[in-house]
């Protein structure tokens, strides 16, 4: 019987390996995003929910502020208490930078489950004739993404445009765990399901579309009880005939977990939210876990080959972490990080298939099959 269930685990783990041997050989062969030929002054509304000041807020909000493109440019904050310590900083940027038009809106009203999207209602009235981009506060971006933004878009059958992202910790040893998790298996899986066809994701990142399709799509209080609102917006565009074009060249996710807390929450709710989109691939994305697999595999054989497993996982897991930092120039996850980040992983997957509870921004909410979110009884 042992034997038998180890090697149903090898077989599992050869497989994971094989999937990131083809992600490694992909990145290799990923072609570089080159700069737009042209680029049209479309104005552009960028809207910034904010709640809390975590580490280099300033930075990321200026990279947005500080944009080389032609079209005039407004920036909305948002927060929804008025005690949010973002504020003053998002005051002194105001104060600052008074060429740039910005405006920042308090508002508590809540619309819905979702607290991102309740804050996006509150900060915009109307939809605006202009390109609407939404990016979180820990995404910093280079002084090219409006333009980028604006030349997708213009490209006929275009309705929306999401960028993929890659980690930079700015914390210590749980920062770098969340950063090792992006570069580590987020990014590869999006970089895959891309150009293979078998994903089409919309990241909530970063998200950017025109006004009209906005207002086709219902707007935001279309969106206002779902947990995946990045999936669903994706998905309300596609179901206008319009694409949602990913670029594959990464703005940057500014990992700020200071505890394991943090981390285990925001892990679990991301993995749940996976699940709740792609039930049948985030079970399927059980053979990526293949350092863990191997571990499994080696204590039902008590063999030789087993061990040999181990090894052979490690050194894959090592190419394609090279290859992601090859070819995002970015900083490769420390050998000995690796195995704990791939075990930690392994946790959070199994532990996303317990009953459907998430703690979003210090609430508690209950997962309901289509999607939903119920803020639990009590929290606040």
């Amino acid at each position: 019987m042992a034997y038998g269930l180890g090697l149903a685990f090898g077989l599992l783990t050869i497989t994971g390996c094989i999937h990131w041997i083809v992600a490694a050989w992909l990145i290799g062969r990923l072609g570089r995003e080159t700069p737009p030929a042209s680029v049209p002054d479309t104005p552009v509304v960028i809207l910034k929910p904010l709640h809390g000041a975590e580490p280099g807020l300033r930075e990321n909000l200026m990279s947005f502020i500080s944009q080389d493109y032609a079209g005039p440019t407004t920036v909305v904050f948002g927060v929804q208490d008025p005690h949010d310590p973002a504020i003053p900083i998002v005051e002194d940027i105001i104060r600052t930078t008074p060429e740039r038009g910005m405006t920042i809106v308090v508002d508590s009203r809540q619309h819905g489950s979702n607290p991102k999207i309740s804050n996006l209602i509150n900060m915009i009235s109307k939809v605006p004739d202009a390109i609407v981009v939404l990016a979180d506060s820990d995404i910093r971006v280079e002084r090219d993404y409006l333009s980028r933004i604006a030349a997708t878009l213009q490209r006929p059958g275009v309705g929306a445009v999401t960028f993929a992202y890659h980690g930079r910790a700015t914390q210590a040893l749980w920062s770098r765990l969340s950063s090792a998790a992006i570069d580590g298996h987020f990014l590869p899986n999006v970089i895959v399901g891309v150009l293979t066809g078998l994903a089409a994701p919309c990241f909530g990142a970063t998200i950017a579309l025109r006004g009209d399709v906005l207002d086709r799509i219902g707007g935001f209080a279309a969106f206002s009880n779902v947990l995946a609102d990045d999936y669903a917006i994706g998905r309300a565009v596609r179901r206008l005939g319009l694409t949602v074009e990913v670029s594959l060249s990464p703005v940057t996710h500014m990992c700020n977990e200071a505890t394991l807390g943090e981390l285990v929450a925001h892990e679990i709710r991301w993995a749940k939210t996976v699940a709740n989109v792609d039930r049948i691939g985030f079970l399927g994305s059980g053979i990526t876990h293949v350092i863990p697999l191997s571990v499994v595999t080696a204590v039902l054989l008590k063999s030789p080959p087993g061990i040999l497993l181990i090894v052979a996982t490690f050194l894959c897991r090592c190419l394609l972490l090279q290859a992601v930092a090859r070819r995002f120039n970015v900083k490769a996850v420390s050998v000995w990080l690796l195995p704990i980040r791939d075990f930690f992983s392994f946790y959070i997957y199994l532990i996303s298939f317990l009953p459907s509870r998430v703690r979003w921004k210090g609430r508690d909410f209950m997962i309901e099959a289509d999607g939903s979110m119920i803020a639990r009884r009590g929290s606040k």
